[in-house]
């Protein structure tokens, strides 16, 4: 019996503290024909086991909480254990009173190389640069859970934003992506630009978005449409500032499929202005906008 209540205590303590994170690791080989497939297998059921059995936060998660993402690697080069890939980061989070999941992260980083041996383990220590595949997954773990906190609460990410910004200062010698000589489109602007109080309002707007717009949708579909609708023109004001921006373009990678979807059915309302300003605002998605009636 007592055997029993044991077992039935641990079984109610994996559900109540789950890890964060729902994660699917894809990696993608098919252009590398000349090595052993067996060592990508393994990477990958070695990420899979990395990011969802790793405690990222002191939060507890419940089953139902945890985060659907994916992470897929698509390598392109293998070489001594040196891998050249690009690693596409999707997430995405329940819509209030709905089966529909929203997408939040929607992100395509090309500048992704690392060395990895078969077999070898896998550890995130936070304060210390040890691998550039490691302090890679790790910063986009950590971007996961702040946008999934934004979309739920106003700059509700930042403890997280804040540990993304610290693997981004102790990896800045761990290669391409980590310093602002890269480029202006990596991961040292992603997060330097979300805690910059510059882009505030692509914050806002990104909160809004869900709280005050698609999270609305089951109760007030009109409502809801029109809190989407501010909540873009509000997120649209950043382009005065600093037009073409990454934030922005990234929240329109993610988002444009859906902005079009929300406004090309159900109940009316006025989308002049929105229609003006998705195409001031993110001209590479015109062809979508266009549809939108």
């Amino acid at each position: 019996m007592r055997k029993l209540l044991v077992f039935v205590f641990l079984i109610a303590l994996g559900i109540t503290q789950a890890q964060e994170l729902n994660c699917s690791v894809k990696v993608n080989s098919e252009r590398i024909t000349a090595a052993n497939q067996q060592i990508f297998k393994t990477l990958e059921t070695s990420l899979n086991e990395f990011v969802n059995k790793t405690k990222w936060s002191t939060r507890e998660f419940k089953n139902n909480e945890r985060i659907d993402c994916s992470m897929f690697i698509n390598v392109s080069e293998f070489n001594n254990n040196i891998f050249t890939a690009t690693i596409q980061v999707q997430a995405s989070r329940p819509v209030f009173n709905s089966t529909y999941s929203t997408p939040i992260l929607n992100i395509n980083d090309k500048d992704f190389t690392f060395r990895y041996v078969e077999f070898e383990n896998l550890f995130f220590n936070p304060n210390s640069f040890d691998s550039n595949l490691v302090s890679v997954i790790a910063f986009y773990s950590y971007m996961i859970l702040a946008m999934d906190a934004d979309s739920f609460e106003y700059q509700g990410g930042n403890e997280y934003l804040e540990i993304a910004q610290n693997i981004v200062s102790v990896s800045q010698a761990g290669g391409k992506g980590w310093s602002q000589s890269d480029g202006l489109q990596n991961r040292f602007f992603l997060v330097n630009d979300l805690l910059s109080s510059t882009f505030d309002p692509i914050r806002l707007g990104f909160y809004d978005y869900h709280k005050a717009g698609l999270d609305l949708m089951a109760d007030d579909l009109a409502a809801g449409k029109e809190g989407v609708k501010n909540a873009v023109l509000t997120l649209s004001k950043i382009n005065a500032v600093r037009p073409n921006a990454y934030l922005t373009r990234v929240f329109f990678d993610t988002k444009s499929d859906e902005i079009l979807s929300i406004f090309t059915g159900g109940p009316k309302i006025d989308i002049s202005d929105l229609v003006d300003n998705l195409n001031r605002v993110s001209p590479l998605n015109a062809s979508n906008w266009s549809k939108i009636r």
